[in-house]
């Protein structure tokens, strides 16, 4: 059944938009228990290789159909987002999606023990099981950048199974102040790997993220280490579940699940890697950076993934604008685009040569950017070698904030 929304304007007259894409929004729901057709294939012919379906689905099948599917770039008008964003049928499917999230899990820890799988199986269905608990995060950053109390503790209780029980206090309260600066550990820089952004990002957030807490409860008169702590109450379940499983399953599950919350970390950090990779805020004469636009994110209006990430990759209206729900998100003219979406990102991301040679002359031509390395955000351990190629050695300077303290 599709759904109408209608606005009457005095003077121009009705205004209609039908979401065409109402119902292909389930396959953000559907996307944790993609799992379970390894699982069942596994199930069905006794060969561990089909365990390795999702990642087939996941880094094969994905980029193909965001390459035959294309990009949309459809925009709700802005007289009707007030009924779209009041429509219970999208925020239903947010919530159904965070129990699933915990079938994955507890199923996947199941078949790997009481499976007799040899030991790459059992570790290749550990990182299937993270791979998919990061999809979890993205519920929850869906869900915690809503003002219900409701769809906060939501945020809370998906979280925790990746274990990753900090990421609203320090996606919402940190991130997003600090996003496209030199200050922000979430941020990635030009010339700066993936693995050397990840070693630097997810320490990083976790610091970020209970002095956040912390002093938040320090101006309520609360311990840090209260009930009122967001990240714990998170953690607590975490601990919870995965003691659970590791009491149903005995010690194998102990490497089963380091490995499922790793990765899951893992794709955070290839997320945020690609999502604001070089870009950087400017910085005005009271010290302060501007305030957050759209082009401070890396954009992808691909078909396929944005459906199976709650439309995720429409990275730049949400810095821009955070709470505005995920069937809301607009797409912007003169953007920074990314050539694929995230699935087909990542593995590019991956081998960081291949990702310089496709993102850094894509960063340089950007409107804003100019081929100014002043403009951009640089790994100042590559600082002089990227300003020696792109012939800027003479513009050399200090790094932009590398002194003192992050501006707010």
């Amino acid at each position: 059944m599709s759904v109408t929304y209608t606005y009457q304007d005095p003077t121009r007259g009705p205004t209609e938009y039908r979401d065409r894409r109402r119902w292909l929004w389930l396959g953000s729901v559907a996307n944790p228990l993609i799992p379970f057709v390894g699982l069942w294939l596994h199930h069905a012919t006794g060969q561990e290789l089909w365990l390795l379906t999702p990642l087939v689905i996941a880094y094969g099948v994905g980029p193909l159909l965001d390459w035959l599917l294309g990009e949309d770039e459809n925009n709700p008008p802005e007289a009707v987002v007030p009924q779209l964003e009041a429509d219970l049928y999208y925020r239903v499917l947010t919530w159904i999606t965070v129990p699933l999230h915990f079938v994955t899990l507890i199923g996947c820890a199941w078949w790997a023990g009481t499976q007799p799988l040899s030991w790459w199986a059992f570790l290749v269905l550990a990182y299937i099981a993270g791979m998919t608990a990061g999809l979890g995060i993205n519920t929850g950053h869906e869900l915690g950048h809503k003002h219900s109390a409701f769809e906060q503790w939501l945020a809370k209780i998906v979280l925790a199974v990746p274990a990753y029980g900090h990421f609203c206090v320090e996606h919402n309260r940190g991130h997003h102040r600090d996003v496209a600066t030199p200050q922000d550990p979430a941020s990635s820089r030009m010339g700066e790997s993936i693995y050397a952004f990840a070693l630097r990002e997810i320490p990083g957030a976790m610091r970020r993220a209970w002095v956040l807490e912390r002093d938040r409860l320090a101006k309520a008169g609360r311990s840090a280490w209260s009930l009122d702590n967001a990240i714990l109450q998170s953690h607590a379940i975490a601990l919870v579940v995965q003691g659970g499983l590791l009491a149903l399953y005995g010690w194998k599950m102990l490497p089963f699940l380091v490995v499922h919350n790793l990765v899951a970390w893992w794709q955070l950090t290839s997320a945020n890697y690609v999502e604001h990779y070089g870009l950087l805020r400017r910085r005005l004469p009271n010290g302060r950076y501007e305030r957050p636009q759209p082009h401070h994110s890396w954009n992808a209006n691909h078909t396929y993934t944005n459906l199976m990430l709650f439309q995720l990759e429409r990275h730049s209206d949400h810095h821009a604008y955070p709470s505005r729900r995920y069937q809301s998100l607009r797409h912007f003219e003169d953007l920074p685009q990314l050539p694929s979406g995230y699935q087909g990102m990542f593995p590019i991301a991956y081998v960081p040569p291949l990702w310089f040679r496709v993102m850094d002359p894509r960063l340089m031509a950007l409107k804003q950017v100019d081929g100014d390395l002043d403009r951009v955000n640089v790994d100042p351990r590559k600082r002089e070698a990227l300003y020696r190629r792109y012939g800027q050695e003479g513009k050399l300077r200090p790094a932009a904030g590398a002194a003192g303290a992050a501006p707010r």
